[in-house]
C-alpha cells in the first residue's frame, strides 16, 4: 500500500487483509508472467480502473471465482498456488464484524479493526489512555463520555459494544489469538475518572490479561522522564502470518490515529523508525512480571484510600 491511507467510504465491502493480498499476489503473478494490465484486463473484457482496483485490494470492487480461474490460467499459476487465490478471494468476501456497525465506528477505524484481526501479531505503545483491547467497562465508558460529552446514552451503549467485540479478538479460538504486547504509560495509571471504582477495575482488567501467555502488558515509569514515545505519540505495529505454501503475508504496518483521522504506514524506511522507537521503549519499559508486581501495588493503595 505504501504511505498514508486515505478516508475509507460508509462501508468496506469484504475482509481487508484477504483482498488485499489477493490483489498483491495477482499482480505478482502478472508481472512475473510478463503480461501487461493492458493485456490483462482486455483478455477478461474489464475496465483498466477494475484491474488496478483489484489489485490494489480496494474495497468495493468483488472478483467472481470464474475470473479468478481465468487469470490463474492466462498467468500460468501453479494448481497449488491458485488454490490459495480461491480462497483468498472466498475470504474477502466474508464480512467481518466490524461491519454491523459502519454507523457507530469512526470511517477510519473500519480499516483498522479489519487488519487488526487479520494480524497475527500486534506492538501497541499508549502514553494518554489504555488501549481499547484492554478497556475495562468502567474505562470504556469514561473514554467514551471523554471522547464526546453529549453522547446519548444509546449511542454510548453502542460505542462500548464495539468495544467489547473488538477485544474478542484476544480470546478467540480460531484462528489463533494474536501476540499482544502493549506499552503502557505510568502516569495514565495513576489518573482518576469521575464514575466510582473505574480505575481499579481496570487495574484489575490489565492484572487479568498479563494472565494470558498471548498478551504482554508492560509499564513505562514515570522515572523515565522524556523518551522516543514522547514524539512518535501512540502507534500500533501490525505485523501479518504468511499465505499458504511459505508465501510472504500483507507487509507490517504501522497504525496511528487523530482526532480526524489516521494515517498507515508500510514503507521500509517508515517501518524502520517506528521499530527503532519500540525497541528503544521496550528497553525503558518494565518486564511483563515488574509491571505486574506494579499494577498489583497501584490496586492495592486503591483498595486502602477507600477503606
Amino acid at each position: 500500500m505504501g504511505g498514508r491511507a486515505r478516508h475509507m467510504p460508509s462501508r468496506a465491502t469484504g475482509s481487508t487483509v484477504p483482498r488485499r493480498q489477493l490483489g498483491r499476489l495477482l499482480r505478482e503473478y502478472r508481472e512475473g508472467a510478463g503480461i501487461t494490465m493492458l493485456d490483462a484486463y482486455t483478455y477478461l473484457d474489464w475496465s483498466y480502473q477494475r484491474l488496478w482496483r483489484i489489485e490494489t485490494g480496494t474495497p468495493g470492487v468483488t472478483i467472481r471465482p470464474v475470473e479468478i480461474e481465468a487469470l490463474a490460467r492466462f498467468y500460468d499459476v501453479p494448481p497449488d498456488e491458485a488454490e490459495v487465490l480461491r480462497n483468498l478471494a472466498s475470504a474477502a468476501k466474508a464480512e467481518g464484524w466490524w461491519q454491523s456497525y459502519s454507523g457507530t465506528i469512526l470511517k477510519w477505524s473500519e480499516l483498522f479493526f479489519s487488519m487488526e484481526a487479520g494480524a497475527s501479531r500486534l506492538r501497541q505503545f499508549e502514553s494518554m489512555i489504555v488501549p481499547g483491547l484492554l478497556q475495562a467497562p468502567a474505562y470504556m465508558e469514561a473514554v467514551v463520555r471523554a471522547d464526546r460529552p453529549k453522547v446519548s446514552t444509546e449511542k454510548m451503549e453502542a460505542r462500548i459494544k464495539v468495544k467489547h467485540e473488538r477485544q474478542r479478538i484476544l480470546s478467540r479460538s480460531f484462528p489463533a489469538p494474536p501476540e499482544y504486547e502493549s506499552i503502557v504509560s505510568e502516569a495514565m495509571l495513576l489518573g482518576e475518572l469521575d464514575i466510582p471504582g473505574a480505575m481499579q477495575q481496570q487495574l484489575w482488567h490489565l492484572l487479568k490479561a498479563n494472565e494470558l501467555a498471548h498478551v504482554a502488558v508492560r509499564v513505562l515509569p514515570l522515572s523515565v522522564g522524556v523518551h522516543p514515545g514522547s514524539t512518535a505519540g501512540s502507534f500500533t505495529i501490525l505485523e501479518f502470518p504468511p499465505l499458504a505454501g511459505g508465501k510472504q503475508g500483507e507487509p507490517s504496518t504501522v497504525y496511528s490515529e487523530n482526532l480526524t483521522g489516521a494515517i498507515y504506514l508500510d514503507k521500509t524506511d517508515e517501518l524502520q523508525v517506528y521499530e527503532d522507537a519500540w525497541s528503544a521503549l521496550a528497553e525503558l519499559a518494565l518486564s511483563k512480571e515488574d509491571s505486574t508486581k506494579m499494577i498489583t501495588t497501584l490496586l492495592q493503595s486503591l483498595g486502602e484510600q477507600r477503606s
